[in-house]
């Protein structure tokens, strides 16, 4: 990679080691302290003024956009100050799990990284002075789950590497109770942080009233779907049924292989993502990412050859009655598909796999996270348009459910950060408009303190529907899913500014 593409990913260590398997980063650090961060963009400054433009056009606007957006990060907001998931993301070693080089090669990786943990907590304690407490209080369970299987016994990197989290913890626990009570980054500072990252200018007003629109579109949606499952029912009334309608603990793992089957074969008899090879595997999450329910871990574009992981985890033995019942629920036999397609086919996994085959380093290795998710959420209702188990509404029941949560968080996320609603009303709007449990909605909630981008599901889905309907205007009777999709996939997972280069993509020969 060339000095430009080098700065920019000094910046995010730990997302290009996972997400796009530069391994080089193995067995280290990110330097997140004041003078790191300092130096860091001192240096993507200088490769920027030294190192000549890329002669692909679209390239370059892409790596402008990942540029722009960590002088807007780093810089001007200076969010390692006040956000300390930036720096439980540094010390997180799941990211060995996953069978992409040898168990000798990356045990070694995780000892060298376990043995910097005392310099990154170091970094960590000089810069996190701005912690508002409802963040720190959100977070620390997952602070708390970064050390879940290490032992002091083991010698003395773990135990130096345990001790040095026992003071992140002792920080987290003290901003918890001290910090400052208004999580808001303020409405400028959200729509630069949103804005910078899609090379995009953000209208928050106007996006607001965009999400209002598609929970409205999304209500009928639902209300439709109960309808034509059980016209004799309301929807209040019939979702706590359909939800508590789920598989038991060890049958989860079971019937997620069989939907993960199912939707492979529906995406690839349908067209809907240009590739679907490679091995996707299904199991619980590392022990440190048990917080998750579902997600995918793809196999990286950098990586010559490894399982993509669809993690689906089941709540653990000795988790309370109604604990376990609660947390079961996300794997209803109405959720689960919907949450298949997402993770899986013509999901993330199909993602991943077309990930594998785009030109050039930049698309390989910075991916738009609004552009990721996006598109996993606007594949969802591709599925529901093409037919996918057309004879049970559960499907589109779940669908809508999936979405009316995705776009209650990007409502609470422009609320929160600009005041016009404090946690307790987010909590509220969970509850009433995307029909959570107090206990889920609370955590959603919760999320978007410190996640402020996470609107970035539905952002990402209208961002591509929209230009879908740009590109039936142009192709006429030459557009078909699969080739807008082919197109889209071309790009890599492109700044939601940049995708109107999809329309200038394959041509008639991708059509059907």
């Amino acid at each position: 990679m060339n000095e430009r593409l080098r700065a920019v990913c000094d910046l995010m260590m730990p997302v290009v080691r996972e997400m796009a398997g530069r391994h080089e980063y193995d067995g280290r650090v990110q330097d997140l302290s004041p003078d790191g961060v300092r130096a860091a963009l001192g240096a993507l400054d200088r490769a920027r003024r030294d190192t000549g433009r890329l002669t692909h056009k679209h390239d370059e606007a892409h790596l402008r956009v990942f540029e722009k957006s960590l002088r807007v990060q780093f810089g001007d907001l200076e969010l390692h100050r006040r956000d300390p998931y930036q720096h439980l993301s540094n010390l997180e070693l799941a990211c060995y799990d996953r069978e992409y080089a040898s168990r000798r090669e990356r045990a070694a990786a995780r000892r060298e990284h376990l043995a910097q943990w005392p310099d990154a907590v170091a970094g960590a304690l000089a810069s996190l002075d701005q912690v508002a407490a409802p963040v720190a209080s959100a977070l620390l369970g997952a602070a708390h789950g970064l050390a879940f299987d290490l032992d002091a016994d083991r010698g003395p990197v773990e135990a130096a590497a345990l001790a040095a989290h026992a003071r992140l913890i002792q920080h987290l626990e003290s901003a918890a109770r001290t910090g400052d009570p208004d999580p808001r980054l303020g409405g400028p500072a959200l729509a630069a942080l949103m804005g910078s990252a899609e090379g995009l200018k953000v209208d928050l007003t106007a996006l607001a009233a965009t999400a209002e629109a598609e929970r409205a579109r999304l209500t009928a949606l639902l209300t439709d779907s109960c309808h034509a499952l059980d016209p004799s029912r309301t929807v209040d009334e019939l979702i706590p049924e359909l939800l508590a309608d789920h598989p038991s603990a060890d049958e989860v793992i079971p019937a997620a292989e069989r939907l993960t089957a199912e939707v492979i074969a529906f995406a690839d008899e349908h067209g809907l993502a240009p590739y679907l090879d490679g091995e996707c595997l299904v199991g619980p999450a590392p022990p440190s990412r048990r917080w998750a329910m579902a997600m995918m871990t793809w196999a990286a574009p950098g990586e010559d050859s490894a399982p993509s992981w669809y993690h689906v985890t089941p709540p653990e033995p000795e988790w309370p009655a109604e604990e376990r019942e609660e947390w079961l629920t996300v794997f209803s036999r109405t959720s689960l598909p919907a949450i298949t397609v997402h993770e899986v086919a013509p999901g993330h996994f199909a993602h991943g796999r077309a990930l594998q085959r785009v030109k050039g380093p930049v698309r390989r290795m910075l991916h738009s996270l609004a552009f990721c998710e996006g598109w996993a959420h606007h594949v969802e209702e591709v599925c529901l348009e093409e037919g996918f188990r057309a004879a049970d509404p559960r499907f589109a029941i779940g669908v809508a459910l999936e979405a009316l949560v995705r776009v209650t968080r990007l409502t609470c996320a422009i609320g929160l950060h600009t005041g016009a609603m404090d946690l307790e009303e987010a909590t509220s709007l969970f509850v009433r408009d995307a029909h959570l449990s107090r206990t889920a909605a609370a955590s959603e909630a919760r999320r978007g303190t410190f996640d402020a981008g996470y609107g970035r599901y539905t952002w990402g889905k209208l961002e591509i529907m929209r230009l879908r309907e740009k590109a039936r205007r142009r192709w006429g009777a030459d557009f078909s899913t699969r080739r807008f999709h082919t197109a889209l996939l071309e790009l890599g997972a492109p700044p939601l500014g940049l995708l109107d280069a999809a329309l200038d993509g394959p041509g008639k020969q991708h059509k059907k």
